[in-house]
């Protein structure tokens, strides 16, 4: 591996992840429009949330779309156009669907509204198949998973002052009561995020981000497999099935918290709020934690920061509900909780594959928690669930995209149309909880945390029979 490969590669990684900022925005944004289209389109609750089935349907079928047009040029489509020119016309795509939203306001076409969100989707869907393994691949493999947690921060805050933004945007100084608002309030927002779009398409194309990069490019071994598709890889085959159930069981595990909470535990709705925030928050704590092996090789800094990030990040969740003037006495324990996150990246030593056993291990210990306990206690286990998600994602994504080569972007695609595990997961645990009731209902969480904890230990033998291992401390590509 040569000496420049050794670090993360910062100058290409700081544009790259201003994409994975646009996404959390925008899919955080879709809460403040549900309630907008339905009282300005008099939709029923159920017709309100077509609004999240049109934007995340929109991943599964740009995925499909992705492979319909690979199948057709007899080649993988970003193979063919590169990846920087990937995102390109991933972010042209989504500022296309923004474009919609002008004549749906003019006419007041729900349907149109729709048209638009599910285009925007669909662009984000490119955006992820490229960006989630140019992450990976910007700087040693050691430390993917630690970079792709890191870009997972920077989603993190796009989710949190998206929906400020964007309320700010519609509602304005009119938000003080007035509230003859017009659709058409909705058309300069959104214009302006088109605008954006456009904007990082260009300074992305003309950036020093690769084409192709070298991580990604096959190796001699990889150029006589006889492998001609990367579902024939089974680190991603039951990768697919990890991404499923992990977005749905951290899906889930919020969804159904504010219907434990006020069922279970006699809480108000608007008191349940911080505490959704909180898990969400837990997210974000756990990511800025993971991701400290990506910025320095210097063993004693990581030490310092792996306390410092996760106190930092939970310290803006108290700012932002201090600033609310929600009651932070409650949420002061959570701070020992945190410990545990820690001690278990600690535990992980950096490699995806022990980080994944661990963290999915302590989930389902979390769910059990919560489960068996009532009152508060039950409350912090399940919100703990957070934390354990956190660093998920990077560590199933790294494991099932490497040693895929030139089939790395398809594989990707496959991952990215997994995301639509978030729905059915959520919607299988509220099915179960007419059953046996919201609280028992996590024991679907728990099987989700035990299929994760298999492809943990199952992943790394079939990784290291491919010449792939995590522990060795400089490995550069594949």
């Amino acid at each position: 591996m040569n000496s420049e490969n050794s670090q993360t590669k910062w100058g290409q990684f700081i544009p790259l992840v201003t994409v994975f900022f646009f996404w959390g925005f925008v899919a955080a944004s879709n809460d403040i429009l549900i309630p907008v289209f339905k009282k300005a389109f008099d939709l029923t609750q159920g017709q309100s949330q077509f609004v999240s089935i049109a934007f995340y349907i929109s991943y599964t079928v740009g995925s499909l779309i992705y492979m319909g047009v690979s199948l057709a040029l007899g080649k993988d489509l970003v193979n063919k156009i590169g990846y920087k020119n990937g995102l390109a016309l991933g972010l042209v795509i989504s500022a296309l669907g923004t474009l919609l939203f002008y004549p749906a306001a003019n006419t007041g076409s729900y349907p149109l509204m729709l048209a638009g969100l599910f285009t925007v989707g669909l662009g984000f869907s490119l955006q992820q198949t490229v960006a989630n393994p140019l992450a990976i691949a910007l700087g040693p493999i050691k430390t993917g998973s630690q970079r792709l947690t890191l870009a997972g921060g920077i989603n993190n805050f796009g989710t949190t002052i998206g929906p400020l933004i964007v309320s700010f945007a519609i509602f304005g100084a009119a938000a003080s009561g007035n509230t003859d608002m017009s659709i058409e309030s909705v058309k300069i927002p959104y214009l302006i995020l088109g605008l954006a779009f456009i904007i990082v398409a260009v300074l992305l194309k003309f950036s020093s981000l690769p084409e192709h990069p070298e991580t990604i490019v096959e190796t001699t071994e990889e150029a006589t497999s006889t492998k001609t598709t990367a579902l024939q890889y089974p680190q991603l085959l039951m990768g697919m099935l990890a991404i499923f159930l992990y977005v749905g069981v951290e899906v889930a595990t919020a969804a159904n918290l504010p219907a434990y909470m006020e069922s279970k535990l006699g809480f108000a709705i608007g008191d349940i709020a911080p505490y959704v925030s909180l898990y969400w928050a837990s997210l974000m704590i756990g990511r800025w934690t993971g991701a400290v092996e990506a910025f320095t090789d210097d063993m004693s800094i990581q030490k310092i920061l792996r306390f410092v990030a996760p106190y930092l990040a939970f310290g803006v969740f108290l700012i932002v509900n201090a600033i609310a003037k929600h009651d932070l006495t409650p949420f002061y324990v959570y701070g020992l909780i945190i410990l545990v996150l820690i001690a278990a990246d600690m535990a992980s030593k950096g490699n995806p594959a022990r980080m994944l056993l661990i963290f999915s291990v302590l989930g389902a210990i979390a769910l059990f928690t919560g489960m068996a306990t009532s009152g508060m206690i039950s409350v912090y286990a399940f919100t703990s669930v957070g934390l354990f998600c956190s660093t998920l994602w990077p560590c199933i994504f790294t494991l099932a995209v490497s040693g895929l080569g030139k089939h790395t972007s398809q594989g990707s695609s496959f991952l990215i149309m997994m995301i639509m595990g978030g729905g059915i997961i959520s919607w299988t645990q509220g099915f179960v909880s007419d059953s046996i009731g919201i609280q028992n209902s996590y024991i679907v969480g728990v099987l989700c945390f035990a299929y994760l904890a298999f492809y943990a230990w199952k992943v790394s033998g079939i990784l290291r029979a491919q010449g792939i291992d995590f522990d060795k401390k400089i490995s550069g590509g594949h």
